[in-house]
């Protein structure tokens, strides 16, 4: 791996040198970074020597005047530019385990790498750092980390990510906490084996670390129909007892520590939790809070609705069933603008298995099968189905090819935490 621009950005510094997409970055000051890490403390500086390799092999130096904290102006095509540490786990819930061949291939990488968690926001284990690795954290103060917990119990541990390393959680938590590094802390929940009594003894060891314990999510196993184990999908008994242990938990330390996902409300059938539940909203991308964000933000927005559209707007959005109750509710309420028809469908995913419930691992070719025939002429869905910075389901579908097959227009909501896109859609059609 290298650092490769796989964007300039307008009116910056890499702009105005003439780099282009695909140079990489060599050097900052003869020395050549690892991460983002080191790309941001090397870049600031007043005075600062870079070293670009041009996509034709050449070398070019450039020497540059700017003032301390500006940036070149690009977006690497990774934020590790060495090569990423792996997993050396073997997670008996291990999502990458459980995928068929022939996706991208991105989603066959197993990493584990804390850059990854301090600069992106992903879950760690921390059973491969190196004493290197650690001496780095403290000096730099690399924080917050997101931590994948998911017991406390140093023999579970050991069972759950078939790793006698993974044993020394408590002790990885001390460090942490005399480095005073802010940790986000994860537990998949897994019936039979962290749920009940162990997880009310993780919930009360954690409350040892609260001075950097920022949030503890708790999220339940995803069960693919490729799965070889015996592990079991959450019940809605599992999934009240999550809520309830969370509750009493969060009431005994006096704040919103703790968090169940969406999911376990979804599956209880109880209702979503007010903003306050979530704090700051800091888990998000676990699927935590963001049923709560949709529903607040259309709830603020649907005054603003017009009573009707002078053109006719007929929109067909397409959902998994994580999102399904929400959007019933935004359709029926965009459904009472004179000229605006609105439908919902609701996505099986049939290629994972029907334990899978979240838009962000609904194929293309599901959603192709499962829309065509339906007579769409706009079909909305979310970013999440597609990969980063790009047009591709998981299966490398396209969405161009998806336009072609069903024969619509397909618009894609980039912020899916928000309603304001779906919105201008409709006022857009107002005059």
């Amino acid at each position: 791996m290298s650092a490769v621009i796989s964007e300039v950005l307008d009116d910056s510094i890499a702009q105005e040198l003439g780099l282009n997409v695909g140079d990489k970055l060599l050097s900052i000051n003869k020395e050549k970074p690892q991460d983002m890490i080191d790309y941001r403390y090397m870049m600031c500086s007043e005075d600062v020597e870079i070293e670009i390799e041009r996509l034709n092999g050449d070398i070019e130096i450039f020497e540059i005047e700017k003032d301390f904290d500006d940036d070149l102006g690009v977006v690497f095509e990774s934020a590790v530019f060495d090569k990423i540490k792996p997993c050396t786990n073997h997670c008996i819930f291990c999502f990458v385990d459980q995928q068929p061949e022939g996706l991208r291939k991105s989603l066959y990488i197993k990493d584990d790498d804390y850059r990854l968690s301090y600069l992106q926001g992903t879950y760690v284990t921390l059973t491969n750092l190196t004493t290197k690795d650690r001496e780095r954290i403290e000096k730099l103060h690399l924080g917050p980390l997101y931590v994948s917990v998911h017991t406390t119990n140093p023999e579970l541990r050991v069972k759950m990510l078939s790793n006698p390393k993974a044993a020394g959680i408590l002790e990885d938590l001390k460090w942490l906490k005399k480095a005073d590094i802010p940790v986000h802390a994860q537990i998949v929940l897994c019936p039979g084996y962290n749920d009940g009594k162990e997880l009310e003894r993780t919930l009360s060891d954690l409350e040892k670390f609260k001075s950097i314990i920022r949030s503890i999510a708790i999220v339940p196993v995803g069960i693919t129909r490729f799965h070889k184990n015996e592990l079991k999908t959450i019940t809605r008994e599992n999934a009240l007892n999550v809520i309830k242990q969370v509750e009493n938990f969060n009431a005994k330390v006096k704040k919103h520590l703790a968090m169940a996902s969406d999911e376990f409300f979804l599956k209880a059938d109880y209702p979503v939790p007010d903003k306050k539940y979530y704090s700051n909203f800091s888990q998000l991308e676990d699927g935590v809070g963001a049923l709560r964000l949709l529903i607040d933000d259309f709830n603020g927005r649907k005054k603003k609705l017009p009573e009707s559209v002078k053109t006719p707007l007929s929109l067909t959005f397409a959902v998994a069933k994580s999102a399904f109750n929400i959007f019933k509710d935004i359709t029926a309420e965009l459904n009472k603008i004179k000229n605006c028809r609105c439908e919902i469908i609701l996505l099986d995913n049939l290629f994972f298995g029907e334990n899978v419930t979240v838009a962000g691992l609904i194929t293309g070719r599901d959603l192709i099968n499962q829309v065509k025939n339906k007579n769409v002429k706009t079909l909305v869905i979310p970013s999440i189905m597609l990969r980063p910075f790009s047009n591709d389901f998981l299966d490398n579908v396209t969405v161009s090819q998806a336009e072609k097959e069903l024969s619509c227009k397909i618009v894609v909501i980039k912020d899916i935490y928000s309603t304001k896109e779906i919105f201008n859609l409709v006022m857009k059609h107002k005059h």
